[in-house]
């Protein structure tokens, strides 16, 4: 039986579809694409749209790429294929005794991962043939008697190694945040892709709705869409999948945000984030197997701080001097949340003192908090003048001149590699870390990078002189030009003084 007769049969998938069969339809002709299965002239149409290919396949992909908006489905098909793979294949010919096929699906985040687990416990237990092949259930798993076991997982590339897949669904890839490696979509794939060398069917499946033009997604979409014989890339619009989503919805949406809409809803890549900056270069400024500098006689220290509720982010310092024309890192300090803010400014500030520093900096955050909790351990709380974006602005020419030394950190370095450059509204630019991604220990350094940098002289002005004729007259004009940019406010006065 193929996944699209399971999914006719009221004994096994076809209960979930009844309420609405038609407006499955473009996922149908998907699912033919996707196990080589025979298509109608209307599928083959509706794969032609959507894969830019002339050829539809013949047999079950090894590795397909949806790029889908939305509330399109996606989460519910992975559950449907990772189901359907688990209990309709046989595996055991390629174990050794002992051995469990693994099906994994991987989602961007825990709440994503329990709608997912949700979907595939309804489809075990509730399909009679189904729930007896169920020999043990946990949170998040399901070892079936077939010596297969379904698994739901966040992302992360060191806990999917080790693993013998069956098949590896990749939920929402796009928006992979992880601090243990700075492209943790690449990272993941490359830890999975050997544990299903050894299972010929195995299948690799990921979906998810674009966002910026970077990462894996974007690199099969770049390389594969619209070509015959390569891995499948299928992109539609969320109401090209799910024609239940209002118009309306979509409508609304387009008009707060253009440019997020058209990612979320449409499937459009967004031309508005770009990356930050690359690995190479923040790793060039690494000092390797140095992880921590210790307090040096003569030497003045600075520190910046990011404070946090204790709730939700972490809270970090970075401690560092200059010397040599460069900033030098010397310590960080990392508290995840839960914590009691009170005990960690404690810690912050004997470690302060320890390098001689009777003041640190940060930001606005809270009020009077940070400034008053600092001040009872005899520490001076200076409000930075720049806000994060400014911050990381500034350090971005610091890092491609070299003139900063970093320590060895992994997490500081996948988090600075991990900033995104974005342009809103007015064409007003911010720098700030992706979604589901953190910042906190590369705003901490940013801010003590600024501190540390020399303070440029304040652009002294200027008087230009010159002479216009026209109409048998000549004037006289005399301008004060000054500012960081002369030659902007000098064009500007030319402007104005020619319309006059």
């Amino acid at each position: 039986m193929n996944i699209l007769e399971a999914c006719e049969s009221p004994r096994l998938f076809a209960p979930w579809f009844t309420k609405n069969r038609d407006a499955y339809a473009t996922w149908f002709a998907f699912l033919a694409a996707l196990f080589g299965l025979p298509m109608s002239d209307d599928q083959l149409a509706t794969f032609k749209h959507h894969t830019g290919r002339t050829e539809a396949p013949t047999e079950a992909g090894s590795e397909a790429w949806l790029i889908v908006g939305r509330r399109g489905g996606k989460s519910f098909v992975m559950a449907l294929v990772a189901v359907f793979l688990a209990c309709f294949f046989e595996y055991r010919q390629y174990l050794a005794p002992g051995e469990r096929a693994t099906v994994l699906v991987i989602a961007a985040d825990r709440r994503q991962a329990r709608v997912i687990i949700r979907y595939i416990k309804a489809m075990l237990t509730k399909i009679p043939s189904l729930a007896l092949l169920i020999d043990r259930e946990t949170a998040d798993s399901f070892d079936l008697t077939n010596s297969v076991t379904i698994e739901v997982g966040t992302a992360s590339f060191r806990s999917t190694r080790g693993y013998t897949y069956a098949a590896v669904l990749a939920d929402e890839i796009a928006f992979w945040r992880t601090d243990d490696a700075a492209e943790p979509d690449f990272a993941i794939l490359d830890a999975v892709r050997p544990g299903m060398a050894t299972v010929p069917n195995a299948m690799l499946l990921c979906a998810s709705s674009p966002y910026a033009r970077k990462g894996a997604l974007w690199d099969a979409y770049k390389r594969h869409w619209g070509k015959d014989g390569t891995p499948l890339v299928w992109k539609a619009t969320t109401r090209e999948m799910n024609p239940t989503v209002r118009q309306s919805v979509v409508d609304a949406a387009l008009e707060r945000d253009h440019a997020a809409a058209s990612a979320e809803w449409l499937a459009e890549w967004r031309a508005d984030i770009e990356a930050f900056v690359l690995r190479e270069t923040v790793e060039a400024c690494v000092t390797l197997n140095v992880t921590e500098r210790a307090r040096a006689n003569g030497i003045a220290y600075k520190a910046f701080v990011d404070p946090s509720g204790g709730s939700n982010d972490s809270m970090t310092l970075a401690i560092g001097h200059r010397a040599d024309g460069k900033a030098v890192l010397d310590a960080t300090r990392e508290r995840k949340p839960p914590f009691s803010p009170e005990g960690v400014v404690s810690d912050f500030a004997a470690l302060l003192k320890s390098y001689g520093i009777s003041s640190v900096t940060g930001d606005r955050y809270a009020g009077e908090w940070p400034r008053e909790q600092f001040r009872k351990h005899g520490i001076a709380y200076v409000v930075a003048d720049k806000p994060r974006s400014d911050l990381y602005r500034d350090l971005l020419p610091v890092l491609n001149s070299r003139t900063v030394e970093l320590l060895d950190d992994d997490k500081l370095v996948n988090q600075i590699v991990g900033l995104e450059r974005r342009v809103a509204r007015g064409g007003k630019e911010s720098i700030d870390h992706g979604p589901n991604a953190h910042d906190d220990i590369a705003n901490s350094v940013a801010g003590l990078v600024s501190l540390l940098e020399p303070k440029q002289p304040a652009p002294t002005p200027y008087s230009v002189a010159f002479t216009s004729s026209g109409g048998g007259r000549s004037s006289a004009y005399s301008i004060r030009v000054g500012g960081n940019d002369p030659y902007e406010t000098l064009d500007r006065a030319l402007a104005q003084s020619t319309q006059r």
